[in-house]
């Protein structure tokens, strides 16, 4: 009889125990948000260092950052150099956010030549990296 109330009680004890754990909410499940960084870069063609060319760039909290860029010509004409400086440093940009995860998405150019009255114009490139993020 003692055998009995000890398995009744045994048995009592895990349904209770199934009862309890099995009409719980189960985790909430982490969200997945898609986060996106900015770089705008804009190159000038006006002669002489007048221009200015920047590279900005826009993180996901919508911080500025400003990188000066060499304008594409001197006095002389077309400065390879200037233009060789400026695609090593958009590189070296966008190797250091892929390493840090962030996935090239988009690029998106244009041009403004300016009027025919004068020799202004700019080049200006969009890139748009994004990534997930995971909140709990």
């Amino acid at each position: 009889m003692k055998k009995v109330l000890i398995a009744l009680t045994a048995i009592t004890v895990v349904l209770s125990l199934i009862t309890v754990y099995a009409f719980q909410d189960p985790a909430p499940e982490p969200q997945e948000t898609m986060i996106w960084y900015q770089v705008t870069v804009i190159e000038s063609v006006v002669p002489g260092g007048v221009g200015r060319s920047r590279m900005i760039c826009q993180n996901e909290k919508g911080q500025m950052e400003e990188t000066k860029l060499e304008n594409f010509f001197s006095m002389a004409g077309i400065n390879f150099g200037n233009i060789r400086e400026n695609d090593q440093q958009i590189t070296n940009k966008i190797s250091e956010l892929t390493n840090q995860e962030w996935n090239l998405y988009n690029v998106t150019s244009g041009v403004y030549s300016g009027n025919g009255n004068n020799n202004n114009g700019i080049f200006i490139t969009r890139y748009l990296f994004n990534k997930t993020a995971t909140t709990e």
